[in-house]
């Protein structure tokens, strides 16, 4: 199994309730688990600013696939959530994007890992260092690259690391 890092964002519809619904699915595919997730963020758009705030986390997931198939795997589920990919930069129901996957470095078409541009984002690297403050990418660690970077407007919107789990029901009546 390998340990991958995800990061996940959405401005249109519901993007709370869509990267929840991404991260159940993808913990309901056999050989996944998602081990940690980050509290959730506020943040403003980033590139093409003239579209509403973004809602942002970072997940921790144990996988069995290849790089690619996983990239697969996250690309259906953005579709099964409605993602419509036009304008670059644009207002989206849900994004995933493959962060680190166990330290792995990969550059083709399709798949550049580590990501080439989460080390400029803080609305990658805040997150990203609520659960993984020392991985290490390029030979520093999260911690050090948020430091680098501006966080100017982006704020907790959920401090719990639960927000994507489905409420418990509630216990039934006695009969």
């Amino acid at each position: 199994m390998t340990h991958a890092y995800l990061s996940l964002g959405g401005n249109l519809g519901d993007p709370r309730r869509q990267m929840a619904e991404a991260l159940q699915v993808l913990e309901a595919e056999p050989g996944h688990s998602v081990l940690a997730v980050s509290p959730l963020y506020r943040t403003p758009p980033w590139g093409k600013t003239d579209q509403p705030d973004f809602l942002n986390a970072c997940a921790a997931i144990f996988t069995t696939l290849s790089p690619t198939a996983f990239l697969t795997l996250c690309l259906d589920v953005e579709r099964l959530l409605h993602r419509r990919r036009g304008v670059r930069w644009g207002p989206r129901t849900i994004d995933l994007d493959i962060l680190d996957f166990g330290g792995q470095i990969v550059a083709e078409e399709a798949l550049q890992l580590p990501h080439p541009r989460m080390l400029g984002r803080a609305f990658v690297l805040l997150p990203l260092s609520r659960i993984a403050p020392d991985l290490r990418i390029a030979g520093r660690t999260i911690d050090s690259w948020l430091a680098e970077v501006p966080q100017d407007g982006i704020e907790i919107a959920d401090e719990a690391s639960d927000w994507w789990r489905p409420p418990l029901s509630p216990p039934a009546m006695p009969a």
